[in-house]
């Protein structure tokens, strides 16, 4: 038996959003172009959102002075986190996933709008938390 995607009905809606920025802005831009657009879409469907939300970072039982600085924050549960660059790489998957594991946040959004031949996006799930 499968499990339940976490969040389905959220994400779904904020990557349906991403999808809408891109087939109108396509590839090109700035990451902040569509991080601005998108911002438009979350208000005009009442999507709850924080653009650069400062989040504390925890390691082991103490909270580091160091912020995480979160494209989005969506639902107050999913970071939206945004490229604008060819192709996605390990190396964008491993920053999304450390902020999951250290704002102890259970899904995230790896989204790339910098690929001229379609919107890139990735669920990425805290391991640490399930």
């Amino acid at each position: 038996m499968m499990s339940e995607l976490l969040y389905k009905n959220e994400s779904y809606q904020i990557i349906g959003l991403c999808m809408e920025v891109y087939n109108n802005l396509g590839f090109g831009f700035l990451e902040s172009v569509y991080q601005e657009a998108l911002e438009q879409e979350f208000i005009t469907n009442n999507i709850p959102f924080d653009r650069e939300h400062s989040i504390s970072i925890r390691y082991k039982s103490i909270t580091l002075d160091q912020t995480y600085c979160a494209d989005f924050v969506c639902f107050h549960k999913i970071i939206v986190e945004l490229k604008a660059v060819k192709t996605l790489s390990p190396e964008h998957q491993a920053q999304t996933i450390n902020y999951l594991k250290a704002t102890e946040t259970e899904l995230g959004l790896l989204v790339n709008f910098g690929n001229p031949n379609k919107l890139e996006h990735l669920r990425l799930v805290n391991s640490k938390l399930n």
